[in-house]
């Protein structure tokens, strides 16, 4: 039985707790959060006594096996590296820390520790993204050249901690943009990064005076607090000669919200967003494939469960994990490298 702590009462962190109370592998033994009352509320709901408004408390409690990580982006590699000091297996919620320098922290820490870390990279984990993953691995597409991203919002920033750069870090790159870089970067097979040219653009704020259009709004939402980015794009390249395009904003002059991935190689292609699609050819014709499954698109929640029964088989069976510690660095250094070259006006070399 694998004893659990949840760190983080925000709104991601119901999406790890539903699962672990599901498993039937894991007693959720411990909340965490600095917000009392939200505490309290947290442990009622879910039925869990033992509460801790401080994670160095719950990190003390030697009954814990393991925890998740649902804080504020500019805490994640401070309590990640303290969990496993403690000697706690760790899931983290996307992006592993703030900085490179912070990554490779972690990525010590794990080392030293001998413990597992798992990064929340939680679209590797969609059922479709597994099918997709299949026929990849089976040379269906052949080399995969090139890909494309785009989670465009417009009319998306959710304010609070989100536009807050010493919390979040960034604004749609670091929240939105990891996403898609990482989905796109796994299915690709993780090449290694060499050049990253991108652009940031602060034109049009939060927008809160738009009226009659419903957004997501975090928690602690004051439009008078928002020093992010509106938009990133970026051209990535990689080792093998294969490249990636995404862009993503929070919100944008545009005539609706658009999410894509695509991924184009030498004998086929595939589209993972907003529905997983494959083309191919046959007898010198083109044929746009429809897989027949359950769901087409990216099932939020499903995804998240199967990312944490994930996790918990990594911990019990010592099996490896699909989103390791080293993926995570890999994806801060992309990450860290548009925000440098939208700085510098230049190509940033990796």
């Amino acid at each position: 039985m694998l004893k659990v702590g949840v760190i983080g009462g925000g709104s991601i962190s119901e999406f790890h707790i539903k699962p672990y109370l599901k498993n039937v592998g894991v007693k959720l033994l411990a909340l965490c959060d600095s917000n009392e009352q939200r505490l309290a509320e947290a442990g009622e709901c879910y039925g869990v006594t033992v509460l801790y408004s401080s994670y160095e408390e719950l990190l003390k409690n030697e009954d814990i096996d393991a925890v998740s990580i649902c804080t504020w982006n500019n805490t994640h590699a401070e309590i990640a590296i303290a969990a496993l000091e403690a000697g706690k297996h760790v899931l983290v919620e996307k992006p592993l820390s703030m900085t490179v320098d912070q990554a490779l922290a972690v990525q010590a820490a794990v080392e030293k520790s001998g413990k597992l870390l798992q990064v929340g990279f939680v679209r590797r984990h969609g059922d479709n993204t597994k099918i997709l993953k299949e026929f990849i691995d089976q040379d269906e597409f052949g080399e995969i050249y090139y890909a494309k991203a785009s989670c465009l919002r417009r009319l998306g920033n959710p304010g609070g901690w989100f536009s807050d750069k010493s919390k979040s870090g960034g604004g749609p790159l670091i929240d939105l943009g990891v996403h898609m870089i990482d989905i796109s970067w796994y299915l690709m097979g993780k090449p290694r990064p060499v050049s990253v040219s991108g652009n940031t653009y602060s034109k049009l704020g939060n927008r809160s005076h738009i009226e009659c259009l419903s957004f997501y709004q975090a928690a602690d939402y004051n439009p008078t607090v928002n020093n992010v980015e509106d938009l990133a794009n970026a051209l990535i390249r990689f080792d093998n000669g294969a490249s990636l395009y995404v862009d993503v904003s929070f919100t944008l002059h545009a005539k609706k919200d658009e999410l894509s991935v695509k991924l184009f190689g030498e004998k086929g292609g595939a589209e993972i967003e907003p529905e997983l699609a494959m083309v191919t050819e046959k007898n010198n014709t083109i044929l746009n494939i429809t897989p027949q499954i359950d769901s087409l698109s990216f099932d939020f929640e499903g995804a998240f469960r199967n990312e944490i029964n994930h996790f918990v088989d990594c911990c019990i069976e010592g099996k490896e994990t699909i989103a390791p510690v080293a993926d995570g660095v890999q994806v801060m250094k992309m990450l860290n490298a548009v925000y440098e070259s939208a700085k510098t006006g230049k190509e940033v070399y990796l």
